[in-house]
Parts: structure tokens; C-alpha cells; sequence
């Protein structure tokens, strides 16, 4: 895998072991619950890497020797039928590569699905998928999945990224209704991860709620910087080229070590540097203009679709980084706003389009490289 990198600061998808960053201690953390019968509940931020960690932890020979393991993201799902369908569509796909014989059995057990058979439009090859027309009872199609993991030959592992969005579910007993499947399921293992704290936190630690200590918690945190450097350094060095310890830290610092940012400049500033050369502290600022101008279209759209009010607000608390007292006589009238009253009507509106985040420190923009757009 490492030779097919033509940039070692990846990202997006994960690469492999030599590609990913540190987690040494939170990979551990993870096996050492599943392996122990636990389910865990995974919370960061959002961008710091938590689908990265699910991903390499699967990767780990313990792991990946020991378990069958699922992924399902269900961020873009609104109800239980989007959810059986993303659940049952993830396992398919991930079945497909291990052969006939996995499908054969998969299908069988989940009598209720109908997959279609569709014709590559690549490679004119046959593939099986399947549609939110081809489940015609939820709760059955949901049974049928439960009970394959709970009967496969090897304990299962399925990991749900951005698990906090089945509250917003029309149905309003997800909850219990997952937590009674999962009791009766054994055989697996389950990750719930997520980049809502405050609502992950009231799912598994409010005692009226159906998950209630039923997991472990493990909260991911920046990587360390001494961690950051050392891994961006071997990998300038490893491609004869070099970068400057400084340079790394006001990467880092600019951008509250995310990771997915951390990784994005120094994904450009690797592509500046020429082989036999030294990225320097004076590469940030162009790494950064260039980012933003390939980002610059989207941006505007993003402004030009908010409210005057909305635009207010989203440009005071990018002057601020972190916004405190937001309704408060000084804020309003330092950054000539119109009345505390129309400063919450505008953060309720940005925080229902994901533009904004409350943080127990105060109001963030979510996308840090927007920050800087409009700080600019």
C-alpha cells in the first residue's frame, strides 16, 4: 500500500498503518474493551480522526484474526427505514469482497431483503444491492440482521459513525428499540461513535435513557504535537525533503490540532516543497491562501444562502475564535449587532445548518478553515 502514496499526508480514507498518526494508546484502549465483551462509546469532535481510529483498530491483526467487522455511517439517515437499509446495504458491501459463500449465507438469514441484481456501468460485471423499496417490513428486516451477527461462526464488531443522529429520527423509540436488539445479540461487539458530546453523553449516562451504562466511553483528543512532528517529519525525510519543527507548530496551533486540518496544510505544503528542499515557517501563509481559494466558491455559496443576521453573528465569532457571552450588551454592541434576541434566532439558525457549535468554552465555526475564510 505505501508505494501507491503519492502524498503521505493523507486524507480522507484510510490508508494503512504507516499513513495514519500516533493513536497508539486509544487503538489499545479500543481492543482491549472489545475483547473484553464491551461496548464502547467513541465521542470527539468533529474532523479529529474518530472514523480513522475505527477503521485502523479493524486493521489490527487481533482484530482483523478474531472478527467479523461492520462500518455503518449513519449521519445522512432520518428514520429506522433509512436506518435497516444503511445497516443491511454496509454489511452487503462489505460481505461482497470474502466471496460467495458469505453472501449466500448473509441473504439467507435476511429472508425479508430482495436485492436487486444491477449491471456495473464500469466493468459490466453483475452486483447484488439493495433498495429502500426492497425492504418491506422494517422491524423484520432489523430482526433478520440482528440475528446474522448474533449466529456468525466469528464474534462480529459493527462500528455506527455519528450515532447521535437516530434522536433526530421520526421514530421515537430508536433507542430502546436498538437496545433491546443488542441485549439479545451476544455474538457482537458494538462502537458507538460520534462529534456530539453533549448528546452522547445524555444518551449512555442519563439513567431514564435505554443505554444507560451499557458502554465504556473513550473520548479522543488532539494528537500530541511531539507525536504530529515526529510523524510529519519521517514522512518529508522518507520522500527527501525536509520541514522546519516551527513550521509543524504553527500548523498545529492554528488549527487546535485537528487532525483532518493538520493534515490538509500539510498535505499542501508537502506539495510545495521540492525534492531536496526545507518547508520552512514561511510556507504557512501561502499553504493556508491556497487551501482557502480552492475552497473559495463553496464558501461564498455557504455565506450568500445565510441571513443578514446570520452573517452578523458568523463574522463576529470568527473575529472572536471563540465567541463568549454571545447575548450579552457588550458582545451586541461591540460588533454593532442588532439585539440579543435576533443574536439567538441567528445561532439557532447556523447551529440547525451545522454552521456553528456551542463548546463549553463558547461558540466555534465548525469548518476552522471557514473561520479563516472570514477572517479574511
Amino acid at each position: 500500500m505505501k508505494n501507491i502514496q503519492t502524498n503521505p499526508f493523507v486524507i480522507g480514507a484510510y490508508a494503512g498503518d504507516h499513513y495514519f498518526c500516533d493513536r497508539e494508546q486509544e487503538t489499545a484502549e479500543l481492543i482491549q474493551d472489545l475483547n473484553n465483551g464491551r461496548s464502547v462509546v467513541l465521542i470527539a469532535q468533529r474532523r479529529m480522526g474518530k472514523t480513522g481510529l475505527v477503521m485502523h483498530t479493524f486493521q489490527q491483526e487481533d482484530i482483523s484474526r478474531n472478527y467479523y467487522t461492520f462500518f455503518i455511517d449513519i449521519f445522512a439517515t432520518s428514520s429506522l427505514r433509512e436506518f435497516v437499509y444503511a445497516f443491511g446495504s454496509a454489511i452487503l458491501e462489505q460481505l461482497k469482497p470474502r466471496g460467495r459463500k458469505f453472501l449466500d449465507r448473509f441473504l439467507q438469514t435476511i429472508a425479508s431483503l430482495r436485492p436487486a441484481v444491477k449491471l456495473d456501468a464500469m466493468t459490466g460485471e453483475p452486483s447484488l444491492e439493495i433498495g429502500l423499496e426492497s425492504i418491506p417490513s422494517i422491524e423484520t428486516t432489523l430482526d433478520e440482521i440482528f440475528a446474522y451477527l448474533n449466529g456468525a461462526d466469528k464474534p462480529c464488531i459493527v462500528a455506527f459513525d455519528e450515532f447521535q443522529q437516530i434522536q433526530n429520527y421520526t421514530e421515537k423509540n430508536m433507542e430502546a428499540l436498538l437496545r433491546t436488539q443488542i441485549q439479545h445479540c451476544p455474538n457482537a461487539r458494538f462502537i458507538f461513535a460520534g462529534s456530539e458530546p453533549s448528546l452522547l453523553v445524555d444518551m449512555f449516562s442519563r439513567a431514564n435513557r435505554p443505554f444507560y451504562q451499557s458502554t465504556f466511553t473513550l473520548h479522543l483528543t488532539s494528537i500530541p504535537l511531539d507525536k504530529y512532528t515526529a510523524f510529519a517529519r519521517m514522512h518529508f525525510h522518507e520522500n527527501r525533503k525536509e520541514v522546519e519543527d516551527s513550521l509543524i507548530e504553527e500548523v498545529y496551533n492554528k488549527f487546535e490540532g485537528i487532525t483532518l486540518y493538520l493534515q490538509m496544510l500539510m498535505n499542501e505544503i508537502y506539495l510545495m516543497t521540492e525534492k531536496g528542499g526545507t518547508a520552512t515557517f514561511d510556507y504557512f501563509e501561502p499553504a493556508l491562501l491556497s487551501l482557502i481559494r480552492k475552497q473559495s466558491f463553496i464558501y461564498q455559496s455557504l455565506f450568500a444562502s445565510l441571513t443578514e443576521r446570520q452573517r452578523e453573528i458568523l463574522r463576529a465569532i470568527a473575529a472572536e475564535d471563540v465567541a463568549t457571552n454571545v447575548t450579552s450588551g457588550e458582545f451586541v454592541q461591540k460588533y454593532h449587532l442588532k439585539s440579543p434576541s435576533s443574536v439567538q434566532s441567528a445561532l439557532k439558525g447556523l447551529s440547525g445548518k451545522g454552521v456553528v457549535e456551542k463548546t463549553t468554552d463558547g461558540y466555534v465555526i465548525n469548518d476552522r478553515l471557514y473561520k479563516f475564510w472570514l477572517q479574511r
